[in-house]
């Protein structure tokens, strides 16, 4: 049953196009700023929509408790309300898990599935309680300082040797964020169930990208997806299911934005031929 979430939150249009939509959700703690780069090299044609999730960038916490579920149906409530009636959903780290939500509560709504970067497990303990401290750390100093020393490990070590221009933008995209949100981000995650089980319900097309430096969700946590999918995609599609991303960490959306845009590509591709 649909909470009854904010509808209100704040979308970008980064790429025009008719028809079935992507709509982007970004990771932690960022905002869809993120996506603007792979969405330059997202095939012609192919409109996306960006999302601030609650809290993040230019949409603010309503008041809720903290819960991957509420964010997804604000993402469901916000696009249904702008008239769109299903779409590609693709989440990025955090915003994978949400994408997972959004499919296992509005199933109509999700007609493909992305996975960028994320997992569909639950936290381990310690991960939990690592997130739980963050929260309090950023409730109690009123900054986001807790979580400025990121990109360290959010980037692979091809950028952190190669790229090292990725960092100050980073640093001033975590900058941005309220300490309100990115501790009610926290909190949420850590909340979240496994929802592997989602992948291997859903009937729609999932395309799984994975950088192959990711340590934070590394490409274990990929091939676990794709085969509780799998692998709808289908044989004439070749390897798009699973997309492994050279010379990228966990932020491959923005360290290699033209070979994530390319899987995204074949993702909606596939999407609109049998829509």
């Amino acid at each position: 049953m649909t909470s009854r979430a904010t509808r209100n939150l704040a979308t970008f249009t980064l790429r025009d196009g008719g028809g079935v939509p992507l709509v982007l959700l970004h990771g932690f703690p960022l905002d869809h700023r993120m996506w603007a780069a792979c969405a330059e090299y997202l095939p012609p044609g192919v409109r996306a929509i960006a999302v601030d999730l609650p809290g993040a960038g230019h949409s603010d916490l309503d008041g809720f408790p903290p819960s991957i579920e509420h964010i997804a149906d604000a993402v469901y409530l916000t696009m249904t309300d702008a008239g769109e009636g299903n779409a590609v959903v693709v989440g990025h780290s955090m915003g994978g898990y949400v994408a997972l939500a959004l499919a296992e509560r509005h199933p109509g709504f999700v007609a493909g599935l992305g996975l960028v970067n994320t997992k569909s497990t639950a936290d381990t303990e310690e991960a939990r309680a690592k997130r739980l401290r963050i929260a309090a750390a950023v409730d109690a100093t009123q900054t986001v300082d807790a979580v400025l020393g990121m990109p360290a490990n959010l980037v692979g070590a091809t950028s952190t040797e190669h790229r090292r221009n990725l960092f100050p933008v980073l640093d001033s995209w975590i900058r941005a964020q309220s300490p309100a949100g990115v501790a009610w981000s926290q909190r949420a995650m850590a909340s979240r169930p496994d929802r592997t089980y989602v992948l291997d319900r859903l009937d729609v097309p999932v395309a799984v990208v994975v950088g192959a430096e990711d340590s934070i969700t590394p490409l274990a946590e990929a091939e676990h997806m794709v085969r509780a999918a799998g692998s709808p995609l289908g044989p004439t599609m070749g390897d798009a299911a699973l997309t492994l991303v050279p010379g990228a960490g966990h932020l491959s959306v923005v360290e290699e934005p033209q070979a994530v845009a390319a899987a995204l590509g074949l993702l909606h591709t596939h999407v609109v031929a049998h829509h």
